[in-house]
């Protein structure tokens, strides 16, 4: 029998239709740190052509809301971490709800159900620098949605981490969950106050990042098809980390009093690169035993019924933070250009089929930058490779990943023709003292995806935090 302490390795960090079969409680977050993102009227007919009416949002962005005007998706807007602070101020919040959901608030705008405010502000990771900012914030915004009389209809709700709360040791069981000691206090004013309000509970739950962070975490158990090693929690078998998660968090509501509280996964998902378990396959296998638990409404052992469920996330995001590991820029469904990667079964039923590709996307020319094959002095290959990969995106060259198999050579071309495409192709970006040239062969090979980057929309060209060079993994596979 599997013991829960490591099984329920919280995360250290983030209504689809087939023709007539449905899973309810499902939506897609929408994520745009990315440094060529799709046109926003493009991802909303992407949306609608899949039959998703609902989307999580991490800001309140004009351009995002007015694409989304007259759809009828629900939205989930949010309120980032670094303006929090302004949040506390019940008159600047008073402002926000004004400018970025009563502004929405008519005949075909904009159908706003929630404000997220902050995104898991409680990570141990932020020492505490949001701990006494994200109440009054939430308070704040709650009363003004209240004041604006749209507080019936949209509530305010913190997306946390599964890290708030855990089972102890003496008894790791999703039965003796409990709210971290640190914030027991502060959870349960949260807890209380969300509650009358009639506001969920939203929560991130990431079985892969529990077989990302234990070695020794049982691969089966991250996903919903069966192990042969359940969990028992007195009589009750736990078969997969996502049912023994959310249990775990219903017990800590529960012993709070508040055990009927409404449950929204804020994020659920499995990336596809960057890691030895993020792959095609594993990431079909997870979704498919979703699907396969959402379309069948059994809930959890503790919370049998309807689950409603964010899926993280809809679109690669390049710019991403790889802090927690090279696989934050690879959980979207989609590829950066709203291709999308693998068949999935929607409907629950095993009705697997790919789903509706972005249309009308822009693609900069046929062109991809390469190793030069005349380049004499190497000296300074290594140097130009970490330049590139500082300023554009390398994670798929990591152990484990897709482009893992290249030799020194389609590491170096990879490296340099992802800054170029980056770069919009630009003659210059194609040079690294001589060392690259363009081409156009498509260089792809096996797994490897040698991309051409989508046209003109919105770039950005600064480096985002967290932007940094793989210098163990790249410079050893070239030196």
């Amino acid at each position: 029998m599997l013991k829960l302490g490591f099984l329920v390795v919280l995360a250290f960090m983030g209504y689809w239709i087939d023709h007539n079969i449905c899973v309810e409680g499902f939506g897609v977050n929408w994520g745009t740190m990315a440094t060529h993102m799709l046109e926003p009227k493009i991802v909303v007919q992407m949306l609608k052509d899949n039959s998703i009416n609902k989307v999580k949002l991490f800001d309140a962005d004009k351009s995002t809301m007015n694409a989304l005007a007259g759809t009828d998706i629900e939205v989930m807007v949010a309120i980032p971490n670094d303006q929090l602070l302004t949040m506390t101020d019940y008159d600047q919040a008073k402002d926000w709800v004004r400018r970025n959901v009563t502004r929405y608030n008519f005949k075909n705008g904009v159908n706003i159900k929630y404000v997220a405010v902050g995104n898991e502000p409680f990570l141990t990771a932020y020492n505490n620098s949001f701990v006494n900012l994200t109440f009054p914030a939430l308070r704040n915004i709650q009363n003004a949605l209240n004041e604006a009389g749209v507080g019936d209809s949209i509530k305010a709700t913190v997306p946390l981490n599964a890290d708030v709360y855990f089972s102890p040791e003496s008894n790791p069981v999703p039965s003796a969950g409990r709210f971290r000691t640190d914030i027991a206090e502060l959870m349960t004013q949260i807890v209380e106050f969300m509650s009358k309000n009639q506001a969920p509970f939203t929560v991130n739950i990431y079985p892969f990042l529990s077989l990302y962070a234990n070695e020794h975490f049982p691969m089966d158990f991250a996903f919903f098809d069966g192990t042969p090693n359940p969990v028992l929690d007195n009589g009750v078998e736990y078969t997969n980390v996502f049912d023994a998660n959310f249990d775990t968090l219903y017990s800590a509501l529960k012993a709070l009093g508040y055990g009927n509280m409404a449950i929204l996964v804020g994020e659920v998902g499995w990336p596809t690169d960057g890691d030895k378990n993020a792959n095609l396959n594993n990431a079909y296998r997870f979704y498919k035993g979703l699907f396969t638990k959402l379309a069948s409404n059994r809930g959890t052992p503790l919370r049998p019924g309807y689950i409603e469920v964010y899926l993280f996330g809809m679109i690669d995001e390049d710019a991403k933070s790889i802090a927690p590991g090279n696989f934050e820029r690879h959980w979207g469904i989609f590829r950066y250009d709203g291709q999308p990667k693998f068949p999935m079964d929607i409907s629950g039923q095993g009705q697997d089929k790919h789903l509706v590709a972005a249309k009308n996307v822009q693609y900069l020319p046929n062109r991809w930058c390469m190793l030069n094959p005349n380049a004499k002095d190497l000296s300074k290959l290594a140097n130009n490779i970490d330049y590139a990969c500082t300023f554009s995106d390398c994670t798929s060259l990591g152990y484990g990943s897709s482009c893992n198999n290249l030799d020194a050579i389609g590491n170096a071309s990879y490296a340099f023709n992802m800054y170029y495409q980056v770069q919009n192709q630009l003659d210059l970006s194609c040079d690294f003292e001589g060392l690259a040239m363009v081409t156009n062969k498509n260089l792809s090979q096996g797994t490897c995806n040698f991309i051409i980057q989508t046209g003109k929309y919105s770039f950005s060209h600064k480096v985002l935090p967290g932007i940094v060079v793989l210098l163990s993994g790249i410079t050893f596979l070239l030196l």
